[in-house]
């Protein structure tokens, strides 16, 4: 009786909504915002999604964060407690909705939610959404919603003043280490390289959402098994039934590929009032494999679930997921312990980067901005990125960019370079957190693991923290971290995420001043900046897995200029002192560029220099971790961006211009690379195969060849080149080629060719470093056009041309190449794209000569 009854109720809402009115109405509430520091009246229009200070910035309240030492006068608004307030307006037809839901994706971080006089939220996470049942406070016509925001600082002073010592976190000042308390991104707190701007505000959307009968609040595809056969899958749908009756409901789960049905399945349900579970098998036949970028395409099937009552449907989620399997394989072995990732059966080398959160002020970052980021990124021939643990965990955008291009995430929880509580209430909210984000990106194919944390035990044990706190404090640090890493974050891993690898921190076993540590999984080796050693090390070090190392440059002259003037231009002076916040800083660029360079004296040399150096620098760990393959097999170097203009180890500046090393990067990751060392007197020729197919009947060829582009000696050789492999294919002593005396006046030209005597990779290698080279002074042609809308620039040169550098007074320009060695006699097409680029702008060319 009670079940015919809700069916007649059911048939008279769908009369009285119409048949639209069964499925979810969601409304954005980003509009007719204002905000107020509170206990003001001060009320300005706000923007939503946003910040505090993006507010500020837009009404001329405070000056531009990043330029000159302007850092310092912003500080004052984290200490403030700010207000923001809308309203919005519901119809009678919208109150007759039987559920409606206020969602928050992010705010940041301490607020109280009030909707039409009832306090409905306390948040204080950044880095989970909330969701709140509103049904009962909502009102036809007018509604108010208020959110007040509390200082982070003030709001966590109690706890720092309660805990009886502070912890080590460096990253914050001295007088108010309170980040830790906080579960929001460490980095706004000021890092070693990003400015301190301790945000708040509804910095991801914010929606309203409407619903009837039912909806679905997860969609889960779990891959149970994948052969070439057949990919068998558990649809897992979670459906809230908010009519508080029983209701017969089918669920339909659509597969597709590139439009086409690969596979449909239907299941009748009875949904019980509030959550239920149902868990749909499908099975995919001769499943297309997602692959990373390099080895094929990453194709992703279009997945699809409906909740319907008598064909009428009342909600739907869809997910596009790729089909394949990834295992990390951490296995002891006689030389230690490996660390890799197996993809589809086959090791695969890791080459990327580490990325940071891509500006200081997070509701900047566009949907524009992740997809020039992600270009780069693939351009740059990478396979994965570490979404490192001081930053957030990233917006769905960015997950489903690095799906679509074939780039995997190695994902850190949020914590970093300092130990953590662990007392109740900060464990909830990790365990919520935790939860939140594992099921919001465990759908995505880039997802390759999860890691604890970036360097905790590392610090624990080797950071000096014994000799700063006592024996109890120093006890409680470990113990505290296994609650934390050892016990809380694999279990919701596990029971979330099954199957996918857990480590607990990253490096696993040691720093990089023990080399004891380098045979065991993976290490971050800061040898060439903090241990100030060569670039040469890199080709002893050898790691199983390297996923940090890097080396400082400026960015140029043109992004400079957006923070500093003239009369700054000085590597001491006050505002490049401001935007360096390494402990070593700029003198340690001055001292490495000595060694493999003529130290300039004007500061724009200097700045050019110095992306030079820091391209050829890394580009020489990044091969040597590549011909150490399989004992090494990966590369991730310190950072892939910036989140603000800054001197940093980045490889793209924050107003997305490539430096030397991103293209380096690009060179040094190629899928097939000639990797030439010279070392004690020696050249040692390796080649290195990224590919899954053999090469085979290559010739390689080698010829010496003066500035002038005589060829004094040439030597040639068959070869084969095996899949996914490194190793040496040719030896000898530098004087086989010529006196020490000539090796300062040639380079060795080295090619690769295939049977049809086509280009299969080149590399250029030089005998001496750079400042020992006896460059010719030349003059570089140039020639530019305007074609289909981009611009090219033909440049010739009748002597070498060493790191040549275009540069174009516009920010964020693509260049096809750059910062490359111009041979004599050679043309150089480069491509230039650029919506702002008018061709009328000044094109500078320079070479290292030109510095002399």
């Amino acid at each position: 009786m009670k079940r015919n009854l809700l069916l007649i109720m059911l048939c008279y809402a769908t009369l009285l909504f119409g048949q639209s009115e069964l499925q979810p109405e969601i409304i954005k509430l980003d509009t007719c915002w204002s905000f107020a520091k509170s206990g003001s009246n001060d009320w300005l229009s706000a923007t939503v999604p946003g910040t505090v200070h993006q507010d500020l910035l837009r009404h001329n309240l405070l000056p531009d964060p990043f330029y000159g030492t302007n850092e310092q006068k912003i500080q004052w608004v984290e200490n403030e407690d700010w207000e923001y307030k809308t309203c919005f307006s519901l119809s009678e037809d919208q109150m007759k909705r039987q559920a409606a839901r206020l969602v928050f994706e992010g705010l940041d971080t301490y607020a109280d939610v009030y909707l039409n006089g009832a306090r409905i939220l306390a948040a204080d996470n950044m880095f989970k959404g909330y969701a709140v049942e509103v049904k009962d406070m909502l009102r036809c016509g007018e509604n108010h919603l208020r959110v007040v925001f509390r200082s982070p600082i003030k709001e966590t002073l109690p706890q720092w003043e309660t805990n009886g010592f502070e912890y080590p976190a460096d990253n914050d000042h001295a007088d108010k280490k309170v980040s830790i308390f906080s579960r929001k991104a460490p980095y706004s707190f000021g890092w070693d390289w990003g400015i301190r701007m301790a945000t708040c505000g509804i910095w991801r959307p914010v929606t309203l959402q409407l619903y009837n009968v039912a909806r679905i609040d997860d969609y889960y595809v779990k891959q149970l098994s994948l052969t070439d056969e057949k990919a068998c899958l558990s649809n897992q749908v979670e459906i809230y039934n908010v009519t508080g009756e029983t209701i017969p409901a089918e669920i339909d789960i659509d597969c597709s590929l590139s439009g086409a049905t690969e596979n449909a399945a239907k299941q009748q349900v009875t949904l019980q009032p509030g959550y239920n579970s149902v868990n749909i098998p499908l099975d995919i036949r001769n499943p297309k494999r997602w692959m990373p970028n390099g080895w094929g395409s990453p194709t992703l099937y279009d997945f699809t679930v409906r909740v319907s009552y008598q064909n009428e449907i009342l909600a739907e989620k869809h997910h596009r997921i790729g089909l394949r399997t990834i295992r990390v394989v951490a296995e002891k072995d006689s030389a230690g312990e490996s660390f890799y990732f197996e993809v589809n059966g086959v090791p695969m080398f890791a080459k990327g980067a580490n990325y940071i959160p891509s500006d200081a002020l997070l509701p900047n970052v566009t949907a524009e901005r992740y997809q020039t980021l992600f270009r780069d990124v693939k351009e740059a021939n990478m396979n994965m990125i570490r979404v490192w643990g001081g930053g957030i965990y990233e917006n769905d955008y960015f997950y489903d960019l690095a799906d679509e291009n074939g780039i995997l995430v190695w994902q850190d929880f949020m914590f970093a370079c300092t130990p953590y509580p662990a007392d109740p209430p900060f464990l909830k909210k990790v365990a919520e957190e935790a939860e939140y984000n594992i099921r919001r990106l465990r759908n995505h194919a880039c997802l390759a693991m999860w890691c604890g944390n970036n360097e905790i035990e590392e610090g624990i044990k080797y950071w000096g923290w014994q000799k700063r706190f006592d024996a109890d404090v120093y006890k409680r640090f470990g113990a505290d971290y296994r609650k934390l890493f050892h016990e809380l974050l694999p279990a919701q891993v596990a029971k979330f995420d099954e199957g996918r690898f857990y480590m607990h921190t990253s490096p696993y076993f040691a720093n990089w001043g023990r080399p004891e540590s380098w045979s065991v999984r993976d290490s971050h080796n800061w040898g060439t900046w903090y241990g100030r050693k060569p670039f040469e090390s890199a080709d002893e070090e050898r790691s199983r897995f390297v996923s940090e190392y890097g080396f400082q440059s400026f960015p140029e002259m043109k992004t400079i200029r957006t923070f500093a003037s003239p009369s700054d231009y000085r590597i001491d002076s006050e505002v490049m002192t401001a935007h360096q916040k390494s402990t070593v800083g700029n003198d340690l660029i001055a001292e490495s560029m000595e060694r493999y360079f003529k130290v300039p004296q004007r500061f724009e040399d200097f700045v050019y220099i110095g992306l030079v150096l820091q391209g050829q620098g890394m580009r020489r760990s990044m091969e040597a971790h590549r011909r150490q393959r399989p004992y090494c097999m990966g590369t991730l170097y310190w950072q892939l961006n910036d989140s603000w203009p800054v001197v940093s180890w980045s490889s793209i500046d924050y107003y997305g211009n490539w430096k030397a090393l991103h293209y380096q990067a690009k060179r040094a990751f190629a899928p097939v690379l000639i990797s030439p060392l010279v070392k004690n007197d020696s050249l040692r020729v390796h080649l290195i195969s990224d590919l899954l197919d053999n090469l085979q009947e290559l010739t390689l060829d080698m010829r010496l060849t003066d500035f002038s582009g005589k060829v004094w000696k040439k030597e040639s050789r068959k070869v084969d080149l095996p899949a996914n492999s490194s190793h040496e294919v040719f030896g000898s002593t530098t004087a086989y080629w010529k006196s020490a005396k000539d090796l300062t006046e040639c380079y060795l030209l080295i090619t690769l060719k295939n049977s049809r005597k086509q280009p299969v990779a080149q590399s250029v290698c030089y005998f001496v470093p750079t400042k020992d080279l006896k460059l010719p002074e030349t003059k570089i042609r140039r020639k530019v056009k305007y074609s289909d809308g981009s611009y090219t620039i033909t440049l010739s040169s009748p002597k070498l041309a060493k790191d040549v550098f275009i540069e174009i007074p516009v920010q964020g320009a693509r260049f096809s190449d750059n910062f490359f060695d111009l041979l004599p006699g050679e043309k150089r097409v480069i491509t230039i794209e650029s919506p702002r680029f008018t061709g009328d702008e000044e094109i500078a060319v320079r070479h290292i000569r030109d510095t002399y």
